[in-house]
């Protein structure tokens, strides 16, 4: 059984009156809501109970630990354990009496104290991190406490960088230097690299960086390929924030999980009565070039797919669309891998793109390159008044190609108000064999893509008023000069799951 807790207002489609949602589920897919779990109740939690983690205690023990906003607007870390571990659904929780775990102490800022992580066990001693910031360095406060109830904080914080502002949701996890195995929290050795990722407040993304954690020292040090803040790393180039991962013993895989907000207007999610989604559940693993991660939707999806449609071998000429016919545009899992017979025509890359998104704007799917824009029109309309592009760009630089992957909604509806933004990212693959593959995940207000196998994944959220249910069409484009090849794509009609 998964549990699944987020971040919830049971009175409505705004922020606000925040407790612990609660969700069950046999396969991260098909979901059945239960009651709240944690509702503001006490001194310590009474003007808020925000976000957390939960851990495993020895004998299989749920613990959930959560920030609380007190009578005094302070963030305290506080917990709750089931009410009875009988029960598989978990339904109810207590707060024991020994609340609030954390205060802030003097030289925390006590406004900016939240988001306590999944506990590890070392040396004798549990440890957690909180999210912090001073000015304007961000932190991961660490603590530790050999029995969960007293904690102490450590001289020096896991990790910390000026000038990034407050770390939400921090995120501390081992990754296999091999291999799709995910690993439980607390292993290490010599086989490991540790991942770092935090939710920065000031940007609304998702960065993480790959390193080593030097538990002499209790220190995170960041690779020389990953930096800190806004220039680093992001799991996702597009509408994904405040994300966790857990260890799945079940699969021995390693799984995140990441919420994507609304891009209308709060009058629109007052009318459709609901607001923010959890993207699809992904597992994350180390790249073979142990530079960064990869990520892919879970097995479990799979099983929604319904009928099937493919192409192979078919060429796609300078300004060709064609569609894909025979399955619910609106409602769909496409793979699709592309051949480049030649890369002579890549444009040059000018080394002061350093900002993708930038790039998508000013090179769209309509800018003609040498090689690309190529990839996919989602939901778009019968004359594509409304589309999403999702297209690969590739640009030749002195020392190889640098490839730039786009969701750009720019087009996407004729809808005055919302937000729709180029989202892109650079994709860090070695196009020897000329091949790059894209995975898009389309539900609605959603496109979910993930390019080279889960290097650089994008998800957008899109609001068509033509391309809508069985008006939606879905093409595959090239507006390159480039002659590229559909080598292979397949395409499933998805059904739907059963939601909370």
């Amino acid at each position: 059984m998964y549990h699944f807790f987020y971040q919830y207002n049971p009175k409505g489609a705004v922020w606000g009156n925040i407790v612990w949602g609660h969700s069950v589920s046999k396969d991260m897919i098909n979901w059945e809501a239960l009651e709240p779990a944690i509702y503001p109740s006490e001194h310590y939690d009474i003007k808020g109970a925000w976000s957390g983690s939960a851990t495993i205690l020895p004998s299989n023990k749920p613990v959930i630990l959560y920030t609380g906003l007190d009578t005094k607007e302070r963030q305290t870390q506080n917990y709750a354990v089931p009410a009875n571990l009988s029960d598989p659904y978990l339904r109810k929780w207590i707060k024991p009496g020994n609340n609030p775990l954390v205060d802030p102490e003097e030289g925390v800022n006590a406004s900016a104290f939240r988001d306590p992580t999944t506990a590890w066990w070392l040396n004798g001693h549990w440890r957690i991190l909180v999210g912090s910031k001073r000015n304007h360095r961000g932190i991961a406060y660490l603590y530790r406490s050999r029995d969960f109830i007293y904690w102490i904080k450590a001289k020096h914080p896991l990790h910390s960088a000026t000038n990034t502002g407050m770390w939400e949701c921090p995120d501390f996890y081992p990754v296999l230097l091999s291999g799709k195995q995910g690993l439980d929290t607390p292993v290490l050795g010599k086989h490991v690299k540790h991942v770092l990722k935090v939710s920065l407040d000031v940007t609304r993304y998702d960065y993480y960086t790959v390193g080593t954690y030097l538990t002499d020292k209790d220190r995170y040090v960041p690779d020389n390929t990953s930096v800190d803040g806004w220039a680093g790393l992001r799991y996702d180039y597009g509408n994904f924030y405040a994300s966790k991962t857990f260890f799945d013993p079940a699969k021995k895989r390693r799984i995140l999980w990441g919420w994507a907000n609304e891009s209308d207007t709060t009058e629109d999610d007052v009318k459709k009565g609901w607001a923010g989604i959890q993207a699809i559940p992904r597992t994350v693993w180390l790249d073979p070039n142990q530079r960064q991660l990869m990520q892919w939707p879970i097995e479990e999806l799979e099983t929604l797919r319904g009928k099937n449609v493919k192409m192979s071998h078919q060429q796609l000429k300078t300004g060709d669309h064609i569609e894909v016919k025979g399955i619910t545009a609106a409602q769909a899992d496409i793979d699709v891998t592309f051949y480049i017979p030649s890369l002579e025509k890549a444009e040059p890359f000018n080394p002061s793109w350093i900002d993708a998104q930038e790039l998508c704007a000013k090179k769209g799917s309509k800018v003609q390159g040498g090689v690309g824009p190529f990839g996919l029109l989602t939901l778009a309309s019968k004359n594509l008044e409304e589309y999403t592009p999702v297209f690969f760009r590739v640009f030749r630089s002195s020392k190889k190609h640098v490839v730039l992957l786009c969701s750009d909604a720019r087009s996407s509806s004729l809808k005055d108000g919302l937000y729709k933004p180029s989202f892109s990212g650079f994709v860090d693959v070695d196009l020897a064999d000329k091949k790059l593959s894209l995975r898009s995940l389309i539900d609605h207000s959603v496109v979910e893509s993930f390019g080279a196998g889960g290097k650089t994944c994008i998800t957008s959220r899109v609001y068509p008023t033509l391309a809508v249910l069985d008006n939606a069409h879905l093409y595959v484009f090239n507006h390159g000069m480039e002659t590229i090849i559909v080598e292979n794509l397949n395409a499933w009609s998805m059904k739907k799951p059963r939601m909370n």
